[in-house]
């Protein structure tokens, strides 16, 4: 299709040129009825968020999305722009992409006029309609609004006091498009008053000029629900001009967690065989998050950001991918020593409280990991703790029934009980798979109960040897077996937990972590 290059064409061709709003709200409509997916990559708000979004829009309201970090925010505002028409006209030369049936500035007024049918025409595409910045305490009204140019003025020889000489602001140069301000209560407050007249009586006023000039604009803010940085507010009188509130949230399930963290974290790494992620592993990862934005010592009005998901998992994947290089192995697959580096993913991710600093970053992500890794150990493998928890009424039952039958051994029995005879298993991220598989398979009925609960073959012994590993965590975890670990070195021993009392001297490391996962 050939587009019009002056108005006259323009004009003669039938082209409508619609307000913002009235065009989001129309590509909107057509995208429902043709029941297109709209905001691709937005996982978890389908029920939720995104309802009411498209509400605002067919409203045609002003939107502040409020939210903590890391709930795609910025992300949403970025894709409205796919609810634009792809090309649109404007007055060919224009700063504030002037409508060319109702220029605005100086300069396309003065064109039209003198040229008429003949003023030129370009077309702006979508992705130019969109400004965005970020509110900073420095921020002024010029670098929003604008503000008089001497340069400008002397360039033209134009008095102050002329409209020629006004330099515009980012809100103007995206006029006919969306802006967004991100962490909109970092705005000064005599900045946050200058944008009134946008919402309200959607004009802009600049300097002592008696002109107005009526822009053409789709604003979109973002700020966090609760002021954690203690830089600033949303002044009442703005806020009440923003027509629609739209909280974000969280992921609600683990499906959407993984599936979110699926999307964003890079994986692709070298390996004949590719990179292995069991499932489990991404259930930890997701869960790590999950047991920060619940844990007593970090500051949950500040938000614990999925970004962390991403990050512990691509720390995950790339540990394993050191290891795969170094072994010269075909795969890169995690082992659960790989999880003490996950704690470099984690700790610039959160902010803690008072009691979360008095015990350290570094302990408060090591028990993150380790309540997360029990979390998730109890979905594949029956509770190690079953019986302590039983109420006494049942256990005295349970004896009474129990003295003319033979006791019933616990299926972690053989395990605990080849630990409690003195033996230790020392494993390491570095270690040679098949050093690292045999060690495991020492242990009496691991591998049985492996292959058991985790439905895995043992032909896959890569995935099997982790997965090993997995269970003797997970009685760690649950205080059943002692698990030992210094900082800075990649070699943990698991051995008996009442012998390592009663027989092993006590390294200061060591009783930090012991004291961690009692957090």
């Amino acid at each position: 299709m050939n587009k019009p290059s002056t108005l006259g064409t323009l004009r003669a061709s039938g082209y409508e040129v619609l307000p913002v709003k009235e065009e989001l709200r129309r590509n909107l409509i057509d995208k429902l009825r043709r029941r297109e997916r709209l905001f691709p990559g937005i996982l978890g708000y389908e029920d939720t968020v995104l309802p009411q979004l498209v509400n605002a829009i067919l409203a045609r309201h002003d939107v502040i999305l409020l939210g903590l970090r890391g709930q795609a925010k910025t992300r949403i505002a970025r894709l409205l722009i796919d609810l634009l028409d792809e090309w649109t006209p404007i007055v060919k030369g224009s700063e504030i992409n002037d409508n060319p049936y109702h220029p605005l500035s100086y300069y396309a007024v003065q064109l039209v006029r003198e040229m008429g049918d003949e003023t030129p025409i370009e077309w702006l595409h979508r992705s130019e309609r969109y400004g965005e910045k970020l509110a900073t305490p420095d921020v002024t009204i010029a670098d929003m609004i604008g503000d008089i140019d001497p340069l400008k003025a002397a360039h033209q020889r134009l008095h102050y006091s002329h409209e020629g000489a006004i330099h515009f602001g980012i809100i103007p140069r995206t006029n006919r498009g969306i802006f967004t301000i991100n962490e909109l209560p970092d705005l000064q407050p005599r900045i946050q008053v200058g944008l009134f007249n946008l919402l309200e009586e959607r004009d802009i006023q600049i300097r002592g000029f008696n002109i107005r000039i009526p822009l053409d604009v789709m604003m979109v803010f973002t700020a966090n629900p609760e002021d954690y940085t203690n830089r600033g507010n949303i002044i009442t009188p703005l806020k009440d001009r923003i027509a629609s509130q739209i909280m974000t949230h969280y992921p609600l399930s683990m499906e959407t967690a993984i599936a979110i963290t699926e999307q964003e974290a890079w994986t692709a790494r070298i390996g004949e065989e590719g990179v292995a992620i069991p499932r489990y592993f991404k259930e930890i990862i997701e869960q790590i998050a999950f047991e920060a934005r619940k844990s007593e010592f970090i500051d949950q009005k500040s938000g614990v950001s999925a970004r962390l998901s991403t990050s512990a998992m691509e720390t995950l994947i790339s540990n394993a991918e050191r290891r795969s290089i170094m072994n010269g192995d075909t795969i890169i697959l995690p082992r659960i020593t790989d999880l003490a580096f996950v704690t470099a993913g984690v700790t610039g991710k959160v902010e803690l409280v008072f009691e979360g600093e008095q015990e350290g970053m570094a302990k408060v992500a090591r028990a993150l990991v380790g309540k997360a890794v029990k979390e998730i150990f109890k979905k594949y493998f029956p509770d190690p703790l079953a019986r302590e928890r039983s109420k006494p009424k049942q256990e005295r039952y349970a004896q009474q029934q129990a003295q003319s039958a033979p006791k019933k051994e616990s299926e972690y029995e053989p395990v605990l009980r080849w630990f409690a005879e003195g033996n230790i298993t020392n494993l390491s991220d570095t270690m040679k798979f098949d050093d690292y598989f045999r060690e495991l398979s020492r242990v009496p009925r691991l591998r049985e109960l492996t292959v058991q609960h985790m439905k895995i073959a043992e032909a896959n012994r890569f995935e099997l040897a982790s997965a090993m590993e997995f269970v003797l965590d997970g009685l760690h975890q649950h205080s059943k077996l002692a698990k030992e670990e210094e900082f800075g070195r990649p070699e943990v021993t698991y051995r008996d937990m009442i012998g390592s009392i009663f027989t092993r001297p006590t390294s200061s490391e060591e009783e930090d972590e012991e004291e961690a996962l009692r957090f």
